[in-house]
């Protein structure tokens, strides 16, 4: 029996997805927990229909994050942190230090889509990969320098 999952189900398939599935399962497990619903010829329209707007917010959301890339990696932040003669830091430079010097240059990007391997300790240039879409990072420019001690 031809069904539409309406979330995903273990060794069955994803939300969204036309699977085929046995009919005492189908009935028995999926159409009372609400899980899936029949493909009739009604569900099988509303279903494509959902795809092909799903697909657009996909594509508009893709291009946004273009725009995004772009800009990124025209960008160049600023992070300054205390520290020594000799360059290094007290402390590291972190992914939410480099997401509030954005955010000063008015771009909002979650601390988490920030990719450190691994936090910067010594005051330099570096490039940080920042995930603007699942499939897409952008290269970033981070300037850190040194603010000297008194």
């Amino acid at each position: 029996m031809k069904v539409i999952l309406k979330a995903d189900v273990k060794g069955l398939g994803k939300e969204g997805e036309l699977v085929n599935a046995k009919t005492g399962y189908a009935r028995n497990f999926l159409f009372p927990n609400k899980l899936a619903v029949e493909a009739t010829k009604e569900n099988k329209k509303a279903w494509e229909e959902e795809l092909r707007i799903r697909k657009e917010e996909f594509e508009a959301n893709k291009a946004e994050a273009e725009k995004l890339k772009e800009k990124l990696e025209s960008l160049s932040v600023v992070v300054k942190k205390k520290s020594g003669n000799d360059g290094r830091l007290f402390g590291s430079v972190t992914s939410g230090d480099i997401a509030k010097a954005l955010e000063e240059k008015g771009i909002e990007i979650d601390k988490k889509k920030v990719e450190l391997s691994d936090n910067l300790k010594i005051a330099g240039n570096y490039v940080v990969k920042v995930r603007v879409f699942p499939e897409m990072l952008a290269d970033l420019k981070v300037e850190v320098k040194p603010e000297q001690l008194e």
